[in-house]
């Protein structure tokens, strides 16, 4: 959930980033300098985006892949790749903005313009290998635990993820971790982090089987994110608790769910749904109220701690207010796009000075409606997650981070928590963590350009809380 409608829970100008990267195209005679390892970031308000690319020529003919490692992304192809003397261009495939870089080849470095959605970035790039970022809770083998890699079906879908196990005969209590949304790994990888992986260390030393798993299309897993609902990630996670119940050493009566973000939606609905089958649930960063609310308030708070200035944030909280009327109404792409078009022209002859010319004005209001019309937004934004809040029996903890600008505390934990009451749940612990982001690291401000600038992977508050709490309810053998 950002501004300008976007179909995920993550931060504005990177979320359209993180989407995909490159592929293989053709261009003109090759120029040989340009072909290699490159390394460098494009240059984003407040934060440098980190990325690797590597071209190739052979004939007239270039491919090429770029990384970014922030987002967890590798490997992804390049096209429309054209060489001309010193000038290279390279254009990033199947994502909304036709982003593309414009570059000049100088001293073995290259550099030039980054441009997406009618905004335009420096990007620089070198041959020298950048520095890994410091991350210094990631978890280095050997581990006190095992380690099992496990598969399991929900349906048609196959799910492939790790278990971590405690050494010793167990039967020991049990979490199946849920990602945020957008297609995610095992470790829920972004930003260089690995939230998951650190969560899933602690708790395992501390005597907690934790089973993660990709989410689908990813990895070793199967389906598709864009074509799935939140309904389809909680039976996921159910599938996930029978893989545990099943096993005798899993404490039968201790199996959770630890649900980040958009998993904290999907874990109250496992919950509900499965009363018999989830013993407890973890809501880090969840919300309490419906998406178009939450995108409304997240947009503002980003953008005004991003320096934007009121009149820039009033059109883009009306443009995302009209689309999301249109899509509650039952409009199809064409009227929603119809819409926002005439709004923008209106906008625009407001404010001519910051008028888009019709080519950025056209990839921008493509990009605001296909992240709109895919099955997982529309059901997002017709689902209030109180529902199922109202009919969880288990123990809930829920922990929001009191600098998080994408799911406001403020506006968010306490309807988890009036909802809860209001179902009547016997026993709920609900804590706002200071100084804690989305992420639920210790920040600065809260706003997401500090993510990846953060060393600190999840604050020692948040896990020690986690495990601290399963604990008391369910002891470790």
């Amino acid at each position: 959930m950002t501004h300008r409608i976007r179909s995920r829970l993550a931060p504005p100008i990177v979320l359209a980033l993180a989407l995909a990267f490159a592929a293989a195209a053709r261009a003109e005679p090759p120029v040989p300098a340009a072909a290699g390892h490159w390394e460098g970031a494009i240059v984003l308000p407040g934060q440098e985006l980190g990325i690797k690319v590597d071209l190739a020529a052979d004939g007239g003919a270039w491919s090429g892949t770029i990384d970014i490692p922030m987002q967890g992304a590798t490997g992804l192809p390049l096209e429309n790749v054209h060489a001309a003397g010193d000038s290279l261009v390279f254009a990033i495939a199947k994502v909304p903005g036709a982003p593309t870089f414009r570059g000049l080849l100088a001293d073995g470095r290259l550099s030039g313009d980054f441009t997406q959605n009618g905004m335009t970035f420096p990007f620089r790039l070198g041959r020298e290998a950048g520095a890994a970022p410091e991350r210094p809770q990631e978890p280095q083998p050997p581990f006190p635990y095992r380690t099992e890699e496990v598969t399991y079906r929900n349906g048609d879908v196959v799910l492939a993820g790790t278990l971590t196990l405690p050494e010793g005969s167990g039967p020991f209590p049990a979490a199946v971790l849920l990602t945020g949304s957008g297609a995610q790994n095992r470790d829920e990888e972004l930003f260089a982090h690995k939230p998951f992986l650190v969560l899933a260390d602690h708790l395992t030393r501390a005597g907690v089987a934790v089973l993660r798993a990709d989410d689908r299309g990813v990895g070793g897993s199967t389906g598709s994110v864009s074509r799935s609902t939140t309904a389809d990630f909680a039976q996921d996670a159910l599938a996930g608790v029978a893989l545990l119940r099943a096993r005798p050493d899993i404490a039968g009566g201790c199996v959770g769910l630890i649900g980040h973000s958009e998993g904290g939606i999907a874990a109250p609905l496992a919950a509900a749904g499965a009363p018999d089958a989830v013993n407890f649930v973890v809501l880090l960063a969840g919300t309490g109220v419906p998406l178009g609310e939450v995108i409304l308030r997240q947009a503002e708070l980003i953008m005004k701690a991003g320096g934007t200035d009121s009149t820039t944030i009033a059109d883009e909280l009306a443009q995302t207010r009209l689309a999301l009327d249109r899509l509650a109404a039952g409009a199809d792409s064409a009227a929603i796009r119809a819409d926002l078009e005439q709004l923008a022209l209106a906008q625009q002859a407001a404010h001519p000075d910051r008028a888009k010319d019709p080519a950025a004005l056209k990839s921008m209001l493509d990009a605001a409606v296909s992240g709109m019309i895919t099955p997982w937004f529309r059901y997002a934004t017709a689902l209030d997650p109180r529902v199922a809040l109202r009919e969880v029996r288990c123990p809930v903890l829920a922990l929001n981070g009191g600098r998080d600008l994408q799911v406001d505390p403020d506006q968010n934990l306490t309807e988890i928590e009036r909802a809860l009451r209001e179902g009547g749940n016997p026993d709920l612990t609900v804590r706002r963590l200071p100084g804690l982001n989305h992420l639920l690291q210790t920040a600065a401000t809260g706003h997401p350009g500090e993510y990846g600038q953060i060393a600190e992977t999840m604050s020692p508050v948040a896990l020690e809380a986690v495990r601290d709490w399963i604990l008391a309810r369910c002891p470790a053998r």
